[in-house]
């Protein structure tokens, strides 16, 4: 199959959001935590959290355009401060619930399994048993004028990791906590570790005569 400019500009709209959505490949699973100055708490998948630098440590994230009420948004500019957390496959179909359209006088924890907790004083709730969570601080933001999106930056503040997941040199086996992926906008699987490989060096070339 082949789609051009022209031929997905003219495919129906739900098709051309699944096209779309899919064709980057597997993304991150996460539920992202905030909480409001009042103390309204929320929690909202996301699919596009992103590894920005190690040093510091900066994950990004994008948000849709807030034409209209993005909760999440809206609490981080309060306040700094929000939670990552991996969705694990006992979760998934909660996790993928806090994608409806709730007042933000609701809360997801309040409307799923999910459950909220806290950790070492952070002000945002972290999910509970999620194998991954990251304390996380806004930094920055940079609008995408193409398409209205925001792209978020944040700091790890702290992180909290299922004890068996982390290996001797310190690589974070996502695998074996179980942890989904999403494909497009609704697809979940669970990956398996097939094989690291060594830090990769240029091969020596030969000399042809």
């Amino acid at each position: 199959m082949t789609f051009n400019t022209e031929a997905i500009e003219a495919l129906p709209h739900l098709y051309q959001i699944n096209l779309i959505n899919s064709c980057s490949g597997y993304k991150s699973a996460n539920l992202i935590g905030t909480k409001s100055n009042s103390g309204l708490e929320n929690v909202a998948v996301f699919s596009s959290i992103t590894h920005i630098g190690s040093n510091p440590p900066l994950l990004g994230f994008f948000l849709r355009p807030t034409t209209v009420p993005r909760n999440t948004y809206e609490n981080i500019k309060e306040n700094g401060f929000y939670t990552i957390n991996h969705i694990h496959q006992d979760i998934i179909e909660d996790a993928h619930h806090t994608s409806a359209k709730y007042d933000k006088s609701v809360s997801e924890f309040d409307v799923t399994q999910l459950e909220s907790e806290y950790k070492n004083n952070h002000f945002a709730p972290f999910v509970a048993n999620s194998p991954l969570q990251l304390a996380m601080e806004y930094i920055e933001e940079y609008p995408i004028k193409s398409n209205g999106t925001i792209l978020i930056i944040g700091k790890i503040k702290e992180i909290f990791i299922q004890d068996d997941l982390v290996d001797t040199d310190g690589f974070i086996n996502l695998s074996k906590g179980k942890v989904a992926t999403i494909n497009g906008l609704d697809g979940y699987s669970i990956p398996e570790l097939k094989t690291r490989f060594s830090y990769q060096r240029p091969k020596k070339q030969s000399v042809k005569l």
